[in-house]
């Protein structure tokens, strides 16, 4: 074993040091506030007073607002253009395979991603095993260690989750390890050199943190939705459970039902007070949406930068429009809109402007991504339509077809949409398909779409297929497969880890 590269690795996922990019505009973070305790030989003080736990809370929340990089804009390279929804939208060589299917363990966006992840979840560990040693020495209120260490389990949680949705198994860290010495070694090591678990187990981890956070989570407040709440908990077990490491669709159905009982939770009757801008104000249309279950939020003067990247940003109409964008509408998209004649959701996603490229459509009548129109916009991480649609999906499998179209034709209603007709309700793959548009249409651009394909098995019949039927998709570089369903663990962490495998068909 090197000690260099001891060093490094415990730079890299544990200390959990947040490293910058030409476009972390806000780090929230540093060395120092990690390690704000007192080292020893054998242990680390991870949280030295009440002041410091306080703090370490607000660096998750603030890790939620301010790096979008891997959890939004990365993010939506993989669900959207990676999927029928988009087009990568510009020609750079980090995302041109995301919509080609080209990826391999090289691609930097994937680098970035892989590390961010693990950083965020070095975060949460500091503040969840940290109140441990607060709790015992009295320096925090039960009540205080009970919230804040289920505030620390959500995020962790939510982490892990995309981890598992993009990796499968990975690395399962939910300590922070203790300094090496001659005496523990054996111990210690495998904590620096982690090996990959299974999916499952990333899954149970997952279910783990999100059960036991159930009881102390603080409520959802219809005045303050970006709390890491009790009802977000549920939505997020609604979602694990529909996944197929740990499916179980009658608790996604449980869970649903609670999230849907929240008091003060129900769709908004107008759908642009989802992503709408007010002109005159200058600002969003609306915050704390009544149907929001996590919100980011930004403010004037406190801006969300990575709106910038899918197209104008309407506080600053001109501002870094000089340059093709990410995540380009696809025809297909454009196309299943029509088809439906779903105007208000097509005109909420997508707007047409006049632009200085022509990667993918004429210059003069550009499609663009609309659900990030301004920096002051809201990111609705959570919300209760994808509840809905995903309890419909669990209800098609248990055989509920009747439920199902009720829950789906709540949504379609919405946008003044007819219900489903009867030849689709009381078949069974007609509904299944019914479901998946239906998410399709209501989610697009909120990076949900590739898995959805891949948790319902649909990735090689929908992406093999999309390639020849719509034109403006860049060539098919590989065949979808089975193995297509995870992506490529990046080499830069299998250099690093040699207890990392890499996924098949890579």
């Amino acid at each position: 074993m090197k000690s260099k590269n001891i060093k490094l690795l415990l730079s890299c996922l544990f200390i959990g040091v947040l490293t910058s990019c030409t476009l972390n505009y806000d780090p929230v973070s540093s060395y120092t506030e990690l390690t704000n305790g007192v080292p020893s030989d054998t242990t680390q003080i991870l949280l030295k007073d009440r002041d410091a736990a306080v703090s370490q809370r607000q660096v998750l929340y603030q890790l939620l607002r301010n790096r979008q990089e891997h959890w939004y804009l990365d993010l939506e390279l993989i669900a959207e253009s990676h999927s029928d929804n988009a087009y990568a939208g510009t020609t750079g060589a980090e995302v041109v395979p995301f919509e080609n299917n080209g990826l391999d363990a090289s691609n930097p966006d994937l680098e970035r991603d892989w590390d961010r992840y693990l950083e965020d979840i070095a975060q949460s560990n500091v503040l969840i095993n940290g109140l441990d040693y607060l709790l015992k020495k009295n320096l925090v209120s039960q009540d205080e260690y009970n919230q804040w260490q289920a505030e620390g389990k959500i995020f962790r949680a939510l982490v892990l989750f995309d981890m598992c949705r993009i990796w499968g198994g990975v690395p399962l860290i939910t300590k922070v390890a203790q300094t090496i010495t001659s005496s523990n070694i054996k111990e210690i090591y495998p904590i620096y050199y982690p090996a990959k678990t299974t999916a499952a187990e990333c899954y149970k981890q997952i279910e783990s943190d999100l059960t036991s956070a159930l009881q102390y989570a603080p409520d959802m407040k219809t005045s303050d939705k970006t709390l890491l709440s009790k009802t977000v908990a549920q939505a997020m077990l609604a979602k694990v459970y529909a996944e197929k490491p740990i499916r179980d669709y009658n608790k996604v159905v449980e869970y649903a039902d609670m999230v849907k009982s929240t008091a003060g939770l129900t769709l908004e009757s107008d759908y642009s007070n989802l992503f709408g801008f007010d002109s005159t104000t200058q600002d969003c249309k609306k915050r704390n949406t009544s149907e929001s279950i996590l919100e980011i939020q930004y403010q004037t003067g406190d801006a969300n930068w990575a709106s910038w990247m899918f197209g104008r940003d309407l506080t600053s109409y001109d501002f870094y429009f000089t340059w093709a964008k990410w995540i380009t509408p696809s025809r297909d998209l454009i196309k299943a809109f029509d088809d439906e004649g779903d105007v208000i959701r097509k005109n909420e996603s997508i707007v047409y402007y006049a632009c200085s490229w022509s990667n993918y459509y004429p210059a003069n009548n550009y499609p663009f991504m609309y659900k990030a129109r301004s920096g002051v916009n809201s990111i609705i991480k959570l919300r209760l339509a994808d509840i809905l649609l995903l309890e419909a999906e669990a209800k098609v499998n248990l055989g509920s077809l009747g439920d199902a179209a009720t829950l789906v034709n709540q949504i379609r209603n919405r946008v003044n949409l007819a219900n489903l007709p009867s030849s689709v309700t009381s078949d069974k793959t007609a509904m299944a398909d019914a479901v998946l548009k239906e998410r399709r249409l209501e989610l697009a651009f909120e990076c949900q779409r590739w898995f959805d394909l891949c948790r319902n098995d649909k990735v090689e019949p929908v992406m093999n297929a999309v390639y020849a039927k719509d034109s403006g998709r860049l060539a098919q570089k590989r065949t979808f497969d089975k193995n297509s369903y995870l992506l490529p663990i990046p080499q830069t962490a299998l250099d690093k880890n040699n207890n990392l495998t890499q996924n098949p068909g890579y």
